[in-house]
């Protein structure tokens, strides 16, 4: 959202009493611009729980995360946390402390920034060469996955579907709405996957879509 409206969204929390859940998995993948300033930065009434972890930016098996929450709900996430795990895992809080201030969190970040913005470059490209009329995907400013967007009609499950049969993992943009409406589309990760993979993908979902 711009920040007008990221602005509007506190108003109304703070008009309703309501709490905003602002989970920010991966807004250090920036491509262009300034970074965007979280919700919890702009938050004036303490009213937005962050939510972020480390298995997105680093690798999924370091299995941490973190909270900052407004001062008024600190005792309440502590207490919930000592209800769900009294051993968290120390030695490799204390291992990523010390990767963050030597600096290599940030130097990998960098690394990671420009692998993946040529990443999603070559992914764009092959959709407009090979998927023209089947699938319409633009960059994106940030994160790691694009959504592709289907001609108006067809069904995103079933090419889904297809695109599984093909060996690409493309779920269904109609997964993750609260109305059944609109305009279908398919999600298209690409950070995990090289230049060369990205290609192949690509001809797979050609053939699934056709």
């Amino acid at each position: 959202m711009n920040l007008a409206r990221r602005l509007e969204l506190l108003r109304l929390a703070g008009r309703s009493g309501a709490w905003v859940i602002e989970h920010d998995y991966d807004s250090e993948y920036r491509y262009t611009g300034r970074p965007l300033e979280a919700l919890q930065g702009l938050d004036t009434e303490g009213r937005v729980v962050y939510v972020g972890t480390f298995s997105k930016v680093l690798f999924p098996a370091l299995r941490l995360g973190y909270l900052v929450v407004p001062p008024d709900l600190v005792d309440a996430f502590v207490a919930a946390r000592e209800l769900t795990d009294r051993h968290p895992p120390i030695v490799e809080q204390a291992v990523l402390a010390e990767f963050i201030a030597g600096g290599h969190f940030a130097r990998h970040l960098r690394r990671m920034r420009s692998l993946y913005a040529a990443r999603q470059a070559a992914l764009v490209e092959e959709i407009s060469r090979e998927l023209r009329g089947l699938l319409d995907a633009g960059h994106a400013g940030s994160g790691m996955h694009l959504v592709g967007w289907l001609p108006e009609g067809v069904d995103d499950r079933e090419a889904s579907r297809h695109a599984a049969m093909q060996g690409v993992e493309a779920p269904p943009v109609s997964l993750f709405k609260t109305r059944p409406d609109g305009q279908g589309g398919l999600m298209l990760g690409y950070a995990a996957v090289d230049e060369a993979g990205i290609r192949e993908g690509v001809r797979g979902l050609a053939n699934a879509l056709q």
